[in-house]
């Protein structure tokens, strides 16, 4: 069984407490869109994007490599991960969800580049900004409180999986990639991110297994969850914005 956050289970926020969650914050916006400005909207490095369009025939080890890199440097995946696996403390939860994102992200992205759907990038975004809003609230307990139910966290995680998938979809659609061993490509792609994924987990689960074996953990939980509700809402505000200018430009 799933273990659930509730925020009364631990103790509010000091000011101190709330002191170190907005300076984190500020660090971590500073560090996401003045540091890495190609990563922003499922994006990619200008180098990777010209290899992309110019890319024909399968390619298994470039394709894979890319994959790899979009995992391990896409910070929305990364932090929607981090708080499925936040209460998670059993090998057989954690590969359930983990596989349930995976297969959500494998099906859109392969049936959103093969069938050509296209929808707005920075809608998509959106949406996966607020996937992170959706899970910091489902770990603090926020649903059972305001509505009396728990929502069903293996449904909320696959099916936030199609949309990261559809995130992506929708980016390699853009750069217009050759037809000349596309599947095979994308199948290719697809395993590189699921080695990023494992790779990122690995390093994701050490500190979270230290950090619980440290005594803080359910401390400082609810802070935590905080920090990556408000970092949703920024990732949601900032694609709604660039949604909006580009369409009125």
């Amino acid at each position: 069984m799933t273990k659930l956050f509730h925020p009364f289970a631990v103790p509010l926020c000091s000011r101190r407490q709330y002191a170190f969650v907005f300076l984190g914050l500020v660090g971590t916006l500073a560090a996401v869109f003045g540091f890495a400005p190609d990563a922003l909207a499922h994006g990619v490095t200008g180098g990777d994007k010209g290899y992309i369009q110019e890319a024909s025939g399968v390619l298994p080890i470039p394709f894979i490599y890319l994959g790899a890199k979009h995992m391990m440097t896409g910070y929305d995946h990364l932090l929607f991960l981090f708080g499925v696996i936040f209460f998670l403390y059993r090998l057989k939860d954690l590969s359930i969800y983990v596989t349930l994102f995976a297969v959500g992200h494998i099906v859109t992205l392969l049936s959103g580049v093969l069938m050509e759907i296209s929808i707005n990038a920075y809608i998509i975004d959106a949406i996966i900004g607020f996937s992170v809003v959706y899970k910091a609230l489902d770990n603090m307990g926020a649903f059972q409180r305001w509505f009396g139910f728990q929502p069903n966290t293996k449904a909320a995680t696959l099916i936030f999986g199609l949309f990261h998938g559809f995130g992506l979809a929708t980016k390699i659609l853009e750069y217009e990639i050759s037809p000349d061993g596309l599947l095979f490509n994308l199948i290719y792609f697809n395993i590189g991110v699921e080695i990023g994924q494992i790779l990122a987990l690995i390093v994701i689960l050490i500190a979270i297994n230290y950090w619980r074996k440290s005594g803080n953990f359910i401390r400082h939980a609810y802070s935590a969850n905080t920090v990556m509700m408000m970092l949703g809402f920024l990732l949601m505000g900032y694609q709604i914005t660039g949604y909006f200018i580009n369409s009125t430009v």
